[in-house]
């Protein structure tokens, strides 16, 4: 008995606390209620892009819409997950230029804990859910370990 890749999608995004809390994130963007009876592999599906597919977006134009949003939606989950690890409030900060440069701030009371430089904004996206997860898990971790580490600047 084999699984499928969808299936293996299906399982990863079920188990894990990250992907599920993005595709809640995206959700709450959604003002009319298009993602409402998509499964969630199938909402998480903009994130994946290949490397062949990020060649061929140009990156001298702007960044779109959607994209920004996806970017958005990202650094919130990460400061979401954070939050209810650590009960503490966590505030989202981007500032992407037209251009696809710019920031992803997350900070804690006056603790910066999350700090990513973004190039290339039309092409964001990971090579497959797993690698996404990875990702959000290792800048969750990271933002967590943070908080632990400079309660006091936290609490502020």
């Amino acid at each position: 008995m084999s699984t499928t890749a969808t299936e293996t999608n299906t399982n990863l995004v079920a188990k894990n606390a990250f992907l599920q809390e993005l595709v809640r994130q995206i959700r709450a963007q959604d003002r009319y209620g298009v993602y409402r009876s998509w499964e969630d592999r199938l909402v998480l599906a903009p994130f994946v892009v290949s490397r062949e597919k990020k060649r061929q977006i140009k990156v001298d134009g702007d960044v779109d819409s959607a994209t920004q949003l996806r970017v958005l939606s990202f650094y919130r989950a990460i400061a979401a997950c954070i939050e209810k690890e650590t009960g503490k409030l966590c505030q989202v900060v981007i500032d992407l230029s037209h251009e696809g440069f710019g920031w992803a701030l997350i900070w804690c009371g006056r603790l910066m804990i999350v700090s990513r430089t973004l190039r290339d904004a039309q092409r964001f996206g990971y090579d497959s859910l797993e690698k996404l997860a990875a990702e959000g898990e290792k800048l969750v971790k990271a933002g967590v370990d943070y908080i632990q580490r400079y309660p006091e600047i936290a609490n502020l």
